[in-house]
């Protein structure tokens, strides 16, 4: 039954790939199953693409291919002369998406924004009571704690009041998980009794209008004809992500024509790709970082000298060799050289098993011990082959007589484990989000960031108000010194295993026309054609 609905799905793409140019039809081969389609819910770029970069909108928004903020829903802003209060002018004649499951009787205004972001803000708001969610990207970067009013001023005016000064509060309105939600939707799905269905029916002012979903197989979408941007709109009257788990899969299928655009190959399978003359690869410096987050709220991991010893016990450039393929550069710092603030200072502990299995001994464990190590079960910009990368960390530790047990789940599961701190050690990474350094430090590390993607559980009083002084600083010098700073702490800590910045490599057919790689992982179809 499973081979012939698969065979089912296969045909379906097939003659939709024959289609694409007569009908106007984009087909990305994506590399997993997103978790659900409420962006403020999730924090990965798989979530995200479903969803953010396709149904919705934000108040501000990135230029696409750039870190540089732009208008979205917000035609313009004003701050006030303390730096805490935002207003927002909103855009007039902005329509929500009519779906086969909503119909709105209204266009977008101020509610809407109010809806969204108090539901964040507030437990008791009707429809986070009647649907009990978190929202970690929010809760990492702290913006629970810091919004203490959202106000609607008039229809097309709201403001935001801040405790403190967050010097990125425009940027970070820009990312994915603060897209903006219908306010009247919503209202329906909690008078049906069907709140969950945010999550599963999407409806926002993108450019795309959800249609279907088929997990492990296929996302459908539909050009949004009434979208407000017409300039850079939707250019493909449909667009389908096939899900394809499997790189050399996803390779297949982009050489067969079954798709135009993939993600993630394999460097083993660049040469041949570069080589087809069907097909191009836009190829530029990663914005990313591949690491081992180790938890330090499991024993011996909470101990300095065991980190020590399992960070040297890694052979980088081994793995740098064998998993990157060329196509990634050695880690040193939590952050890639590319953003302002980096410590080029800073260097790797030298490779040494014999330094390492010293260090074991100096924390009592002469002999080793047991440890879970987690691998990936999909391909990200920063590392594309995990479970190769895993088996070899487990050979390398093997010599100072840590045997670790690799484990993984499917990559919703993967993460929501994680995040409740069930690893001992695992492979993740990160692709920046808002090109400011807080990004890296704060999301990753912050304590504000412990039940969310503090993979490490590592809150350090030290670090913790170097990054807090650092986000209520508007000045970009006195900033740098900040996070240079607390740079050197992560790398005297040992919180994580630097591993590697991945360049990224995006495979497409030569007929595709306009497509930009962000510098934030993500992957934007509006504007984009085929010729």
């Amino acid at each position: 039954m499973r081979a012939a609905k698969t065979l089912l799905i296969t045909a379906g793409l097939l003659t939709a790939a024959s289609m694409a140019q007569a009908a106007g039809t984009l087909i990305y081969c994506s590399e997993g199953s997103p978790a659900g389609f409420d962006p403020g819910q999730y924090t990965t770029g798989t979530d995200f693409d479903a969803s953010a970069e396709t149904v919705f909108n934000r108040l501000t928004q990135f230029e696409r291919g750039s870190t540089k903020v732009i208008p979205g829903l917000a035609e313009k802003w004003d701050v006030s002369s303390d730096g805490l209060t935002y207003t927002f002018h909103l855009r007039h004649g902005v329509k929500f998406q009519t779906t086969d499951y909503f119909k709105p009787t209204r266009e977008f205004n101020a509610d809407d924004v109010v809806f969204t972001f108090d539901r964040m803000l507030n437990k008791n708001n009707a429809f986070r009571k009647a649907y009990p969610t978190e929202f970690p990207y929010f809760t990492d970067m702290g913006m629970d704690e810091n919004i203490t009013k959202v106000e609607k001023v008039d229809p097309y005016t709201v403001k935001f009041t801040l405790k403190k000064i967050d010097a990125a509060f425009v940027q970070n309105l820009a990312m994915s998980f603060a897209s903006v939600q219908s306010a009247e939707y919503a209202d329906k799905l909690l008078k049906e009794g069907k709140p969950q269905l945010i999550n599963q029916q999407p409806v926002g002012t993108g450019p795309f209008i959800f249609k279907r979903y088929q997990k492990d197989a296929q996302i459908r979408f539909a050009a949004n004809k009434d979208y407000w941007n017409k300039a850079d709109g939707p250019k493909v009257d449909n667009l389908v992500f096939a899900i394809t788990t499997d790189p050399s899969v996803r390779f297949q299928k982009l050489k067969a024509g079954e798709c135009q655009i993939t993600t993630f190959p394999r460097p083993a399978d660049l040469p041949a790709i570069k080589a087809d003359a069907k097909l191009k690869v836009i190829t530029q410096p990663g914005f990313n970082l591949g690491y081992l987050a180790y938890n330090v709220k499991h024993k011996p991991l909470d101990k300095l000298e065991v980190r020590e010893a399992l960070d040297m016990a890694i052979n980088k450039k081994a793995i740098l060799d064998a998993v990157y393929q060329g196509a990634g550069q050695s880690a040193t710092n939590p952050m890639p050289p590319t953003q302002w603030s980096y410590n080029k200072s800073l260097k790797d502990a030298p490779y040494s098993p014999d330094k390492a299995k010293a260090l074991l001994a100096k924390a009592g464990f002469p002999n080793g011990f047991d440890l879970g190590l987690w691998a990936m079960p999909v391909q990200r910009p920063y590392n594309p082959n995990a479970k190769l990368m895993a088996e070899m960390i487990q050979a390398d530790w093997a010599k100072i007589g840590v045997k670790a047990k690799i484990q993984s789940y499917e990559w919703g599961e993967y993460i929501k484990r994680a995040k409740k701190g069930e690893q001992d050690t695992m492979l993740i990474g990160w692709t920046g989000d808002n090109g400011d350094p807080d990004n890296w430090l704060g999301v990753l590390f912050g304590c504000d960031a412990m039940n969310g993607n503090n993979f490490s559980k590592w809150c350090y009083k030290p670090f913790e108000d170097l990054i807090q002084k650092g986000k209520t600083t508007s000045n970009v010098a006195e900033r740098t010194k900040l996070y240079m700073k607390a740079q050197e702490i992560v790398k005297q800590q040992v919180p994580l295993t630097t591993i590697a910045h991945s360049t990224v490599n995006q495979p497409m057919s030569k007929s595709v026309q306009g497509f930009k790689v962000s510098p934030f992982g993500l992957n934007s179809f509006y504007g984009v054609s085929l010729k």
